[in-house]
């Protein structure tokens, strides 16, 4: 955390100062409004403490110029006895709080800390309304997943940029998320973005935010992604389909680590970790020019390939029961468990899908077990919905016959997307969230498997 205090009497500012070190609270001091508003624009803080009365800008001002601004940033105003009138003015402005000088140092650190908690509850709840952000947690006891554990708790402690690679449904955003929560960061947002499921045209304003008026149907300001991630981590998934303008911005903001929301004449600093993710072969893009090499060199700093499903079989066990404990609560399902023929098709299947596959696949044989057991008969694999009833389910590894026909990868993939774009009524975008790809993904699926 860190707090700018402003105040024009030096043992006031300097006694704050040291108050706030014994919090293990860093602090920036300025001796009036100008000069609390010049730091502004380089640093990023969490809190602002300032006096109403000070000469040449005062506290009332600065409030202002942080209001007219669109600075996320709590101010708790302090004032004398008599400047009560003043000081409500300043909450109607946007103060959080105020306190009477002579005030009791607890009671400050206390109004403090409870600001910036409430403004990251704020960003947080506002960021999730805005992205698609999972809760899972890391889930792995094989040797590859424990390398890639190990491999986390040394990046976590670093404020490095990271590019975590591997296929869809593998669990990147897990990774990522795991990399926050034991990061030094860990109190502030984790806030994602699936860069491939917004229009290219609203990307920009999604991530640095717009001023009112700054084009049509914006009627008033937007904060964006950057801004709302604060300190913490900023999650840009499928950063290999960012268009290549957004790609120059994007450079710009890791180099200088300040934004501009569209139609402002202000830079912003920032102070959020970027973690990005691509289930593409980033390399090749690059090679291609589809992506921009100095780019990729600022977001590769640190690099966490996530390995498939099918090279950590031995983790299909426990991911399956916290799938499975999951699935129960968001189902209401009573407590069914995998009987061994069950867990026996899964440890031979290949889950070309990965996480995200697997959870599909138990969330279908909870619909369609019978009991307090799941069995291999349970286990749709291509995902036919009331194939059981149809008497057509489609073989699976531990139920295959000699007679049976094969099925094809691309077979299976048109099926699941044919199924899901009729679920959702042919609407594209829906269909992509519910598979897990980007729409520009879902488009080029459905051209090439002739669904339009």
């Amino acid at each position: 955390m860190k707090v700018l205090v402003a105040d024009d009497e030096k043992n006031i500012r300097e006694s704050i100062q040291r108050l706030l070190e014994l919090e293990g609270i860093d602090s920036s001091l300025a001796s009036d409004g100008r000069e609390a508003v010049e730091l502004l624009k380089s640093q990023t803080f969490d809190a602002i403490v300032t006096d109403l009365k000070m000469p040449g800008m005062g506290g009332q001002e600065l409030l202002e110029r942080i209001r007219d601004e669109g600075l996320g940033c709590p101010v708790i105003m302090i004032s004398a006895l008599g400047e009560i009138g003043d000081a409500v003015k300043a909450l109607k402005t946007g103060a959080v709080d105020y306190l009477i000088k002579p005030f009791d140092p607890e009671e400050l650190i206390h109004k403090i800390k409870a600001a910036v908690a409430n403004r990251r509850r704020e960003n947080q709840i506002e960021a999730g309304a805005r992205t698609s952000l999972s809760v899972s947690r890391f889930i792995g006891e094989g040797e590859a997943s424990r390398a890639l554990k190990r491999l986390i708790e040394k990046i976590a402690v670093t404020d490095s940029t990271v590019l975590i690679s591997g296929e869809s449904g593998s669990g990147k955003e897990v990774v990522a998320r795991e990399i926050h929560s034991i990061s030094p960061r860990s109190e502030e947002p984790f806030v994602a973005v699936n860069i491939g499921g917004v229009h290219e045209n609203l990307m920009e304003s999604e991530l640095f935010g717009h001023e009112k008026g700054s084009f049509t149907g914006a009627d008033a300001r937007k904060i964006g992604l950057f801004e709302l991630a604060g300190g913490g981590s900023l999650f840009l998934d499928e950063i290999g389909e960012m268009p290549m303008p957004l790609q120059v911005k994007l450079l710009r903001v890791l180099q200088e680590r300040k934004i501009r929301r569209l139609g402002g004449t202000r830079d912003i600093p920032v102070g959020a970790r970027i973690l990005s993710a691509t289930n593409k072969d980033i390399e090749a893009l690059v090679r291609e020019g589809r992506f921009r090499e100095d780019l990729y060199y600022r977001l590769n700093v640190l690099r966490v390939a996530v390995p498939p499903l099918r090279d950590r079989s031995e983790d299909i066990p426990v991911l399956a029961g916290f799938l499975l404990e999951k699935l129960h609560g968001r189902m209401g399902k009573s407590g069914a468990g995998l009987a061994e023929d069950a867990m026996d098709a899964l440890m031979s299947y290949s889950f070309p899908g990965n996480v995200r596959e697997l959870e599909n696949i138990l969330e279908r044989a909870l619909i369609y077990a019978e009991g307090d057991e799941i069995h291999a008969a349970d286990l749709d694999f291509a995902g036919r919905l009331g194939a059981e009833a149809r008497g057509d389910r489609l073989p699976h590894p531990a139920a295959s016959t000699a007679t049976a026909a094969p099925i094809s990868l691309d077979s299976m993939e048109r099926e699941a997307i044919e199924r899901v774009l009729a679920k959702q009524g042919g609407n594209r975008t829906k269909a992509a969230k519910e598979l897990g790809i980007s729409r520009r993904t879902i488009i080029n699926k459905i051209k090439r498997y002739e669904l339009e």
